[in-house]
Protein backbone atom coordinates (compact mmCIF):
# COMPACT_ATOMS: atom_id res chain seq x y z
CA UNK A 1 0.00 0.00 0.00
CA UNK A 2 1.27 3.21 -0.99
CA UNK A 3 3.00 5.06 2.24
CA UNK A 4 2.26 8.80 2.59
CA UNK A 5 4.79 11.23 5.55
CA UNK A 6 2.93 13.11 7.28
CA UNK A 7 5.22 16.19 9.14
CA UNK A 8 3.08 18.45 11.67
CA UNK A 9 4.61 20.77 14.09
CA UNK A 10 0.73 20.56 15.81
CA UNK A 11 -0.21 16.80 16.46
CA UNK A 12 -2.16 15.53 19.56
CA UNK A 13 -1.85 15.47 23.01
CA UNK A 14 -1.09 19.63 21.75
CA UNK A 15 -4.05 21.74 21.83
CA UNK A 16 -5.52 23.29 19.17
CA UNK A 17 -7.58 22.83 15.62
CA UNK A 18 -4.60 21.74 13.51
CA UNK A 19 -3.79 19.09 16.36
CA UNK A 20 -7.06 18.17 15.84
CA UNK A 21 -7.20 18.05 12.10
CA UNK A 22 -3.54 16.25 12.23
CA UNK A 23 -4.62 13.46 14.40
CA UNK A 24 -8.02 12.98 12.93
CA UNK A 25 -6.08 13.11 9.41
CA UNK A 26 -3.89 10.23 11.16
CA UNK A 27 -6.63 7.97 12.57
CA UNK A 28 -8.31 8.09 9.22
CA UNK A 29 -5.57 6.78 6.88
CA UNK A 30 -5.91 3.22 5.75
CA UNK A 31 -3.86 1.01 8.35
CA UNK A 32 0.06 0.83 7.85
CA UNK A 33 0.09 3.69 4.98
CA UNK A 34 1.10 6.86 6.89
CA UNK A 35 3.50 8.23 9.18
CA UNK A 36 3.42 10.93 11.18
CA UNK A 37 7.11 12.83 12.31
CA UNK A 38 6.30 15.71 14.87
CA UNK A 39 7.84 16.98 18.35
CA UNK A 40 8.34 15.66 21.83
CA UNK A 41 5.20 16.85 24.05
CA UNK A 42 7.36 15.41 27.13
CA UNK A 43 9.77 12.89 28.36
CA UNK A 44 7.55 9.62 27.37
CA UNK A 45 4.63 10.79 24.89
CA UNK A 46 2.72 7.72 23.97
CA UNK A 47 1.69 6.33 20.78
CA UNK A 48 -2.04 6.65 20.75
CA UNK A 49 -3.69 3.28 21.45
CA UNK A 50 -5.23 2.68 19.00
CA UNK A 51 -3.23 3.96 16.15
CA UNK A 52 -2.10 2.10 12.99
CA UNK A 53 0.20 4.29 11.83
CA UNK A 54 4.10 5.22 13.17
CA UNK A 55 4.48 8.44 15.04
CA UNK A 56 7.88 9.69 14.96
CA UNK A 57 8.93 12.53 17.61
CA UNK A 58 12.22 13.99 17.43
CA UNK A 59 14.33 14.28 20.47
CA UNK A 60 13.36 18.12 20.56
CA UNK A 61 10.46 19.60 22.17
CA UNK A 62 7.61 20.71 19.72
CA UNK A 63 7.89 24.45 20.78
CA UNK A 64 11.77 23.66 19.79
CA UNK A 65 11.33 22.94 16.03
CA UNK A 66 10.59 26.63 14.91
CA UNK A 67 14.15 27.64 15.95
CA UNK A 68 17.21 26.70 13.27
CA UNK A 69 18.32 24.00 15.75
CA UNK A 70 15.57 22.44 15.88
CA UNK A 71 14.96 22.55 12.00
CA UNK A 72 18.11 20.93 10.99
CA UNK A 73 17.40 17.96 13.41
CA UNK A 74 13.56 17.41 12.59
CA UNK A 75 14.89 17.68 8.80
CA UNK A 76 17.79 15.26 9.42
CA UNK A 77 15.24 13.09 11.19
CA UNK A 78 12.15 13.30 7.91
CA UNK A 79 15.18 12.69 5.66
CA UNK A 80 16.33 9.16 7.53
CA UNK A 81 12.22 8.18 7.77
CA UNK A 82 11.68 9.24 4.03
CA UNK A 83 14.65 6.40 3.30
CA UNK A 84 13.44 3.81 5.20
CA UNK A 85 9.80 3.97 4.46
CA UNK A 86 10.16 5.00 1.28
CA UNK A 87 7.08 7.56 0.92
CA UNK A 88 5.71 8.55 -2.39
CA UNK A 89 3.73 12.15 -1.03
CA UNK A 90 4.21 14.14 1.80
CA UNK A 91 2.08 16.36 3.40
CA UNK A 92 2.98 19.61 5.69
CA UNK A 93 0.66 20.31 8.21
CA UNK A 94 1.71 23.62 7.74
CA UNK A 95 3.91 26.04 5.71
CA UNK A 96 6.24 27.08 8.69
CA UNK A 97 7.66 25.09 9.96
CA UNK A 98 7.44 21.66 7.95
CA UNK A 99 7.60 23.10 5.16
CA UNK A 100 11.40 22.73 5.40
CA UNK A 101 11.60 19.11 6.65
CA UNK A 102 9.55 18.76 3.31
CA UNK A 103 11.73 20.67 1.58
CA UNK A 104 15.27 19.53 2.70
CA UNK A 105 13.48 16.13 1.58
CA UNK A 106 12.67 16.92 -1.71
CA UNK A 107 15.62 18.68 -2.97
CA UNK A 108 17.47 15.36 -1.44
CA UNK A 109 15.05 12.37 -2.44
CA UNK A 110 12.91 13.99 -4.95
CA UNK A 111 9.69 13.08 -3.23
CA UNK A 112 6.73 15.62 -3.80
CA UNK A 113 4.97 17.32 -0.82
CA UNK A 114 1.65 19.14 -0.54
CA UNK A 115 1.22 22.52 1.89
CA UNK A 116 -2.07 22.73 4.14
CA UNK A 117 -3.16 26.46 4.72
CA UNK A 118 -5.68 27.66 7.19
CA UNK A 119 -6.14 31.44 6.65
CA UNK A 120 -4.53 33.27 9.75
CA UNK A 121 -1.25 31.67 8.66
CA UNK A 122 -1.29 33.00 5.13
CA UNK A 123 -2.05 36.58 7.14
CA UNK A 124 0.67 36.46 9.30
CA UNK A 125 2.96 35.28 5.86
CA UNK A 126 1.79 38.53 3.90
CA UNK A 127 2.66 40.76 6.95
CA UNK A 128 6.25 39.30 6.94
CA UNK A 129 6.92 39.12 3.30
CA UNK A 130 6.15 42.89 3.36
CA UNK A 131 8.83 43.46 5.64
CA UNK A 132 11.50 41.16 4.87
CA UNK A 133 13.33 40.19 1.93
CA UNK A 134 14.52 37.21 3.96
CA UNK A 135 11.28 35.73 4.62
CA UNK A 136 9.87 36.70 1.17
CA UNK A 137 12.96 34.78 -0.42
CA UNK A 138 12.34 31.69 2.18
CA UNK A 139 8.46 31.98 1.42
CA UNK A 140 9.06 32.17 -2.12
CA UNK A 141 11.45 28.70 -1.83
CA UNK A 142 8.88 26.64 0.11
CA UNK A 143 5.82 27.43 -2.06
CA UNK A 144 7.63 27.52 -5.50
CA UNK A 145 8.78 23.80 -4.84
CA UNK A 146 5.10 22.33 -3.32
CA UNK A 147 3.74 20.25 -6.04
CA UNK A 148 -0.19 21.32 -4.39
CA UNK A 149 -0.95 23.89 -2.25
CA UNK A 150 -4.58 22.67 -0.08
CA UNK A 151 -6.58 25.61 1.61
CA UNK A 152 -9.72 24.78 3.80
CA UNK A 153 -11.70 26.92 2.52
CA UNK A 154 -12.48 29.14 -0.76
CA UNK A 155 -11.45 32.78 1.36
CA UNK A 156 -8.36 30.33 2.22
CA UNK A 157 -7.75 29.22 -1.50
CA UNK A 158 -8.05 33.65 -2.60
CA UNK A 159 -5.60 34.26 -0.12
CA UNK A 160 -3.16 31.65 -1.17
CA UNK A 161 -3.28 32.91 -4.39
CA UNK A 162 -2.88 36.42 -3.23
CA UNK A 163 0.22 35.26 -1.76
CA UNK A 164 1.78 33.45 -4.55
CA UNK A 165 0.94 36.67 -7.00
CA UNK A 166 2.87 38.74 -4.29
CA UNK A 167 6.14 36.08 -4.36
CA UNK A 168 5.81 36.26 -8.38
CA UNK A 169 5.21 32.38 -8.20
CA UNK A 170 2.28 31.04 -10.75
CA UNK A 171 -1.57 30.42 -9.23
CA UNK A 172 -1.92 27.48 -11.36
CA UNK A 173 -5.58 26.49 -10.23
CA UNK A 174 -4.29 22.80 -10.02
CA UNK A 175 -1.76 23.44 -7.82
CA UNK A 176 -4.35 25.15 -5.53
CA UNK A 177 -6.96 22.38 -3.94
CA UNK A 178 -9.55 23.25 -1.87
CA UNK A 179 -10.60 20.71 1.48
CA UNK A 180 -13.19 21.69 3.45
CA UNK A 181 -12.80 20.37 7.08
CA UNK A 182 -15.36 18.04 9.06
CA UNK A 183 -15.54 16.28 12.41
CA UNK A 184 -15.70 12.99 13.87
CA UNK A 185 -19.80 12.15 14.05
CA UNK A 186 -19.38 8.90 16.00
CA UNK A 187 -18.05 11.11 18.74
CA UNK A 188 -20.10 14.70 18.09
CA UNK A 189 -23.83 13.38 17.97
CA UNK A 190 -27.63 14.36 19.44
CA UNK A 191 -29.41 12.94 21.86
CA UNK A 192 -26.21 12.84 24.73
CA UNK A 193 -28.03 13.79 28.29
CA UNK A 194 -26.90 16.94 29.43
CA UNK A 195 -27.65 17.18 33.06
CA UNK A 196 -24.66 15.33 34.39
CA UNK A 197 -22.09 18.62 32.64
CA UNK A 198 -25.16 21.17 33.36
CA UNK A 199 -24.51 19.59 36.92
CA UNK A 200 -21.18 19.68 37.19
CA UNK A 201 -20.34 23.27 35.54
CA UNK A 202 -23.70 25.01 37.35
CA UNK A 203 -25.58 25.57 34.46
CA UNK A 204 -28.67 26.89 35.45
CA UNK A 205 -31.73 25.65 33.15
CA UNK A 206 -32.61 28.14 30.40
CA UNK A 207 -32.24 28.13 26.24
CA UNK A 208 -28.34 28.68 25.61
CA UNK A 209 -26.61 30.15 23.26
CA UNK A 210 -23.42 28.71 22.87
CA UNK A 211 -19.50 29.59 21.66
CA UNK A 212 -16.49 27.08 21.73
CA UNK A 213 -12.99 29.09 21.19
CA UNK A 214 -10.14 30.58 21.94
CA UNK A 215 -11.15 33.99 23.61
CA UNK A 216 -9.52 35.87 20.70
CA UNK A 217 -10.39 39.41 19.41
CA UNK A 218 -11.11 37.74 15.91
CA UNK A 219 -13.23 35.18 17.63
CA UNK A 220 -15.98 37.85 18.15
CA UNK A 221 -16.82 36.69 21.86
CA UNK A 222 -17.90 40.03 22.72
CA UNK A 223 -20.27 40.40 19.82
CA UNK A 224 -22.42 37.66 20.77
CA UNK A 225 -22.01 39.74 24.33
CA UNK A 226 -23.74 42.63 23.15
CA UNK A 227 -26.26 40.31 21.14
CA UNK A 228 -27.51 38.56 24.40
CA UNK A 229 -28.05 42.35 25.87
CA UNK A 230 -29.95 43.27 22.69
CA UNK A 231 -32.28 40.05 23.75
CA UNK A 232 -34.41 41.92 26.61
CA UNK A 233 -37.50 40.33 25.91
CA UNK A 234 -35.82 37.05 26.02
CA UNK A 235 -34.41 36.90 29.70
CA UNK A 236 -34.01 33.27 29.94
CA UNK A 237 -31.85 33.32 26.72
CA UNK A 238 -28.13 32.90 28.04
CA UNK A 239 -24.38 32.50 26.29
CA UNK A 240 -22.00 29.47 27.55
CA UNK A 241 -18.55 30.48 26.15
CA UNK A 242 -16.08 27.05 26.37
CA UNK A 243 -12.48 28.48 26.09
CA UNK A 244 -9.84 29.70 27.17
CA UNK A 245 -7.29 32.77 26.19
CA UNK A 246 -6.18 36.26 28.02
CA UNK A 247 -9.63 38.62 26.56
CA UNK A 248 -11.28 36.80 29.29
CA UNK A 249 -11.31 39.40 31.92
CA UNK A 250 -12.22 42.38 29.18
CA UNK A 251 -14.98 39.94 28.11
CA UNK A 252 -16.65 39.23 32.01
CA UNK A 253 -15.90 43.27 32.55
CA UNK A 254 -18.42 44.17 29.24
CA UNK A 255 -20.91 41.68 30.15
CA UNK A 256 -20.68 43.63 33.68
CA UNK A 257 -20.86 46.90 31.53
CA UNK A 258 -23.98 45.72 29.64
CA UNK A 259 -25.61 44.44 32.73
CA UNK A 260 -26.06 40.79 31.63
CA UNK A 261 -23.49 39.09 33.62
CA UNK A 262 -25.75 36.98 34.81
CA UNK A 263 -27.03 35.98 31.57
CA UNK A 264 -22.82 34.67 30.20
CA UNK A 265 -21.18 31.88 31.41
CA UNK A 266 -17.27 31.16 30.55
CA UNK A 267 -15.90 27.98 31.31
CA UNK A 268 -12.01 27.25 30.78
CA UNK A 269 -10.23 24.16 30.92
CA UNK A 270 -13.13 21.83 29.50
CA UNK A 271 -11.50 18.40 28.38
CA UNK A 272 -12.57 17.36 25.19
CA UNK A 273 -14.54 14.57 26.49
CA UNK A 274 -17.29 16.93 27.68
CA UNK A 275 -18.26 18.80 24.52
CA UNK A 276 -20.74 16.77 22.79
CA UNK A 277 -22.81 17.09 26.16
CA UNK A 278 -22.17 20.94 26.32
CA UNK A 279 -23.30 21.20 22.76
CA UNK A 280 -26.08 18.98 23.48
CA UNK A 281 -26.62 21.57 26.45
CA UNK A 282 -27.62 24.42 23.71
CA UNK A 283 -29.86 25.52 21.72
CA UNK A 284 -27.76 27.62 19.30
CA UNK A 285 -24.24 27.74 18.41
CA UNK A 286 -23.20 30.96 17.54
CA UNK A 287 -19.94 31.36 15.79
CA UNK A 288 -19.48 35.00 15.10
CA UNK A 289 -16.11 35.31 13.89
CA UNK A 290 -14.67 38.28 11.92
CA UNK A 291 -11.58 39.40 10.75
CA UNK A 292 -8.81 41.43 12.74
CA UNK A 293 -5.19 41.90 11.90
CA UNK A 294 -3.40 39.19 11.60
CA UNK A 295 -6.33 36.54 12.45
CA UNK A 296 -9.24 34.92 10.57
CA UNK A 297 -11.21 32.01 10.84
CA UNK A 298 -10.81 29.79 8.04
CA UNK A 299 -13.28 27.58 8.38
CA UNK A 300 -15.04 26.97 12.09
CA UNK A 301 -14.50 23.40 13.10
CA UNK A 302 -16.91 24.17 16.03
CA UNK A 303 -19.59 24.66 13.66
CA UNK A 304 -19.17 21.30 12.36
CA UNK A 305 -19.01 19.63 15.73
CA UNK A 306 -22.85 21.71 16.75
CA UNK A 307 -23.79 20.54 13.63
CA UNK A 308 -23.22 16.78 13.93
CA UNK A 309 -24.82 17.47 17.50
CA UNK A 310 -28.14 18.48 15.36
CA UNK A 311 -27.77 22.09 16.74
CA UNK A 312 -28.66 25.16 14.04
CA UNK A 313 -25.50 27.47 13.79
CA UNK A 314 -25.15 31.37 13.69
CA UNK A 315 -21.96 31.72 11.48
CA UNK A 316 -20.14 35.37 11.10
CA UNK A 317 -20.25 36.09 7.24
CA UNK A 318 -16.29 36.38 7.26
CA UNK A 319 -13.07 34.10 6.19
CA UNK A 320 -13.95 30.52 5.34
CA UNK A 321 -17.06 30.34 7.63
CA UNK A 322 -19.96 30.84 4.37
CA UNK A 323 -18.50 27.01 3.67
CA UNK A 324 -19.24 25.65 7.12
CA UNK A 325 -22.16 26.46 6.92
CA UNK A 326 -25.12 26.30 3.80
CA UNK A 327 -26.76 29.52 5.04
CA UNK A 328 -31.07 28.77 5.09
CA UNK A 329 -30.17 24.69 5.28
CA UNK A 330 -27.87 24.21 8.48
CA UNK A 331 -27.79 27.81 9.52
CA UNK A 332 -27.82 31.42 9.38
CA UNK A 333 -25.16 33.89 8.19
CA UNK A 334 -24.93 37.58 10.22
CA UNK A 335 -22.81 40.33 9.90
CA UNK A 336 -20.65 38.93 12.77
CA UNK A 337 -19.61 43.16 13.45
CA UNK A 338 -23.09 43.40 14.01
CA UNK A 339 -24.37 42.60 17.30
CA UNK A 340 -28.04 43.68 16.32
CA UNK A 341 -27.82 41.13 12.83
CA UNK A 342 -26.98 38.40 15.47
CA UNK A 343 -29.24 39.11 18.21
CA UNK A 344 -32.17 38.58 14.92
CA UNK A 345 -30.78 35.32 13.97
CA UNK A 346 -31.09 34.40 17.23
CA UNK A 347 -34.13 35.77 17.93
CA UNK A 348 -35.14 33.79 14.55
CA UNK A 349 -34.10 30.56 15.37
CA UNK A 350 -35.53 30.53 18.79
CA UNK A 351 -39.10 32.12 17.94
CA UNK A 352 -39.56 30.52 14.78
CA UNK A 353 -41.80 27.46 14.62
CA UNK A 354 -39.94 24.84 13.61
CA UNK A 355 -36.90 25.96 12.37
CA UNK A 356 -34.31 25.02 15.15
CA UNK A 357 -35.25 21.63 14.23
CA UNK A 358 -35.07 22.06 10.56
CA UNK A 359 -31.60 23.63 10.53
CA UNK A 360 -30.02 20.82 13.44
CA UNK A 361 -31.45 18.07 11.09
CA UNK A 362 -30.28 19.18 8.16
CA UNK A 363 -26.79 20.19 9.84
CA UNK A 364 -26.68 16.83 10.89
CA UNK A 365 -27.15 15.56 8.01
CA UNK A 366 -24.06 17.65 6.19
CA UNK A 367 -21.85 15.95 8.36
CA UNK A 368 -22.77 12.43 7.83
CA UNK A 369 -22.45 13.10 4.19
CA UNK A 370 -19.79 15.55 3.78
CA UNK A 371 -18.29 17.33 6.93
CA UNK A 372 -16.74 14.67 8.40
CA UNK A 373 -12.82 12.80 8.77
CA UNK A 374 -13.41 10.42 6.23
CA UNK A 375 -14.22 12.54 3.53
CA UNK A 376 -11.45 15.01 4.11
CA UNK A 377 -8.66 12.30 4.26
CA UNK A 378 -10.30 10.74 0.94
CA UNK A 379 -10.13 13.76 -1.03
CA UNK A 380 -6.48 14.56 0.57
CA UNK A 381 -5.35 11.16 -0.90
CA UNK A 382 -6.77 11.44 -3.91
CA UNK A 383 -5.05 14.84 -4.61
CA UNK A 384 -1.27 12.86 -3.13
CA UNK A 385 -2.15 10.76 -6.11
CA UNK A 386 -2.66 12.98 -8.54
CA UNK A 387 1.51 14.66 -7.72
CA UNK A 388 2.58 10.90 -6.76
CA UNK A 389 5.96 10.26 -8.72
CA UNK A 390 5.47 6.93 -10.93
CA UNK A 391 6.69 4.19 -8.49
CA UNK A 392 9.16 3.00 -11.27
CA UNK A 393 10.18 5.97 -12.01
CA UNK A 394 13.85 6.76 -10.55
CA UNK A 395 13.59 9.78 -8.03
CA UNK A 396 14.71 13.30 -9.10
CA UNK A 397 17.66 13.76 -7.24
CA UNK A 398 18.11 17.68 -6.33
CA UNK A 399 21.30 18.89 -5.26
Amino acid sequence: MPTHLLLSYDFPPMGGGISRYMGQLARHYPADSLVVSTGEMDEATPQPPDAHYVVDRVPVPSGRLRTVPGLLRWSRRASLLARQYHPEFIWCGNLKPAGYPARWIWERQGIPYGVIVYGGDLLNLQHQIHRSALKARAAKALLGSTSVIVAISSYTRDLAESVLHELELAADPARLRIVPLGTDPEFFHPGIDPSEVMRRYQLPEGRWVLTVARLMAHKGVDTGIRAIAELAELPDVRYLVVGSGKRRAQFEALAQELGVADRVRFLSGVPDADLPALYNVADVYLGASRRTEGSVEGFGISLSEASACGVPVIGGRSGGIPDAVREGETGLLVDSENAEDVAAAIRKVLTTPGLAEALGRAGRAAVESYFNWERVTADLRAIAAEFTRPSSAPPAVRR
